[in-house]
């Protein structure tokens, strides 16, 4: 039988994922702000580093709209393909309209900042006792968007992912019908493993250290901004000691929380809760050995520019509303300094960062060395377990 999908947001995923899925049948509803930019057919190219189109993908879109009864009347799988700064606010907007009867697959393609914390408390709120909660650890892809609404573009899978899902035992489900269907079908590489918990999707690092490691980088080399947008270096491809010195350290306060985790809980499984290497090697098949030639040397990333925005003197600065900050700092790095809170683990490359945030974001994160959970940025919150009132341990499993 055919299976209704309903995606929550436009981003560059959506438009990956239109296509690869309704090529295999799925039936697909988009629920976007802008629905009159988009086309009922959906292409996505999956290009070479140099622009070349290796395969074209075509895909119908069945209907978008901004009306979220009318997008998932019989949804079978809801995924979020937005900011993960705004999961909760999406999930409480769309919840009332899910189908309480029957099970449906809830889930997002990027599993940062506690996504099963945020859902547990949406399913508990509307009683949406057979929702499955699924997530996968990063994109299974790297994509963008070459034309709002129409094209997209994949530079192809990753060689391996990371998913997890409550209940467990659905995993396999999954994984045979949807993973596969936005992955391994078309690129015959990219095959998801299971984590027996969602945290180590949490306190697994990629984007929640790099791109803060990145910003702050960036500004201590050049704190009175830049003249010109053409002097702002590349966000990947001029990666440099500083920036990556900066990732190091952080990911060295990550590994003592993670450490503390596997050994006050040495029956629970934490294989992919990783440092930031060790991903990089597991989901890249990568050999690099330093965290600066993991992006100096990618061929698909070096393309990518650095979020600036001119200011009142006519200089480029760093973008305060980029995701970078309310994802990264409120979802990421906020949620790695609550758990050192609680184990009494120094964090200070974290600390030294998450200063530097609240100075140029104009915010309090931090007040007496200790983390301000009720900070908020243009109505986005701290994302820590306790917002949620859950206890460290349920947080943990």
């Amino acid at each position: 039988m055919r299976k209704n999908v309903s995606i929550i947001g436009g981003g560059s995923s959506a438009h990956t994922i239109i296509p690869l899925l309704s090529k295999t049948g799925y039936s697909i509803s988009l629920l976007t702000s802008r629905p009159e930019r988009w086309r009922k057919k959906i292409r996505l190219e999956h290009q070479s580093e140099t622009g070349e189109i290796k395969e074209i993908f075509d895909g119908d879109l069945n209907i978008a709209s901004n009306d979220p009864k009318t997008i998932l009347a019989n949804a079978d799988f809801i995924i979020l393909c937005i900011p993960v700064s705004q999961y909760k606010i999406a999930l409480n907007r769309i919840a009332p309209f899910i189908d309480k009867e029957k099970k449906v697959y809830l889930g997002t393609i990027y599993g940062q900042g506690g996504f099963n914390w945020i859902v547990n408390e949406i399913k508990a709120k509307y009683s949406l006792n057979r929702a499955v909660t699924f997530a996968s650890g990063l994109l299974p892809w790297i994509c963008r968007t070459k034309k709002y609404g129409e094209i997209g573009i994949t530079y192809g899978p990753k060689a391996r992912n990371v998913a997890a899902v409550y209940p467990l035992e659905e995993f396999d489900v999954l994984k045979d019908t949807f993973l596969n269907d936005i992955c391994c079908k078309w690129f015959h590489t990219g095959e998801f493993y299971q984590a027996k918990n969602f945290i180590s999707l949490t306190l697994s690092v990629d984007n929640q250290i790099i791109h803060p490691s990145r910003m702050y980088g960036l500004y201590l080399k050049n704190p009175e901004r830049w003249n010109k947008k053409e002097d702002v270096p590349f966000f990947y491809r001029d990666f440099d000691d500083i920036s990556a010195g900066i990732l190091k350290k952080v990911d060295n306060d990550y590994s003592k929380i993670r450490e503390k985790i596997k050994k006050d809980n040495p029956d629970v499984d934490y294989k992919y809760m990783l440092d930031y290497l060790s991903l990089e090697r597991f989901s890249y098949d990568s050999c690099n050995e330093n965290i600066k030639t993991s992006f100096t040397s990618s061929k698909t990333l070096r393309l990518i520019e650095t979020p600036v925005v001119k200011n009142r003197d006519n200089k480029w600065e760093l973008n305060k509303n980029h995701r970078f900050f309310t994802d990264d700092i409120f979802y990421g790095l906020c949620i790695a300094k609550w758990f050192s809170e609680q184990f009494s683990l120094n964090v200070p490359m974290i600390d030294e960062i998450l200063e530097w945030a609240q100075k140029i974001l104009e915010v309090s994160l931090i007040k007496s060395m200790k983390l301000n959970v009720d900070c908020t940025l243009n109505g986005v919150e701290v994302g820590t377990p306790e917002k949620y009132k859950i206890s460290l341990s349920d947080s943990l499993m």
